[in-house]
């Protein structure tokens, strides 16, 4: 497969809402091979489409267990609260604080086309809102608590 270009925060596609998905076909097969080989190429734990320029509603994540694909990801149902540090590969070098909640339900379609669910907590459920944010032209530094500095430019 493709390693992609990751869009920077700047680049108008970032702040677009996606098109949903209406057929799985080849082409989104691809596109998402694509997105897990340029995720991994830039030691990401996600990546949604219009960090690679498409606009669909397309995720990938590997938060160590191996990639999970979505297509046409919604969040059904949210419970607790969870403040963490987030980044973003289209986002380098910054940092910082966001709210997320502590467990996520997704409906989404499979690669095949299937209707799931997938439930997540901690480093999941936080990755699975990261990138259908992305889907909704949402990035993370629009939800940030506090900002980090990174260490090597404290004085």
């Amino acid at each position: 497969m493709a390693i992609r270009q990751i869009r920077y925060v700047g680049d108008p596609i970032l702040r677009k809402k996606s098109r949903e998905v209406t057929e799985v076909s080849e082409r989104i097969r691809t596109l998402i091979e694509d997105m897990v080989d340029t995720m991994y190429e830039n030691k990401g734990v996600g990546l949604a489409a219009p960090q690679v320029g498409v606009l669909r509603r397309v995720v990938v994540i590997d938060i160590g267990d191996g990639p999970i694909k979505l297509i046409n990801p919604e969040i059904i149902e949210t419970e607790g609260e969870y403040i963490d540090i987030e980044g973003c590969l289209s986002v380098p070098n910054r940092a910082g604080t966001v709210k997320r909640p502590e467990r996520v339900k997704v409906k989404y379609l499979d690669e095949t086309g299937e209707e799931k669910t997938i439930e997540g907590t901690g480093l999941l459920a936080k990755a699975l809102c990261h990138e259908i944010d992305h889907l909704n032209g949402i990035l993370f530094i629009d939800k940030i608590i506090e900002e980090i500095v990174p260490e090597d430019d404290q004085e």
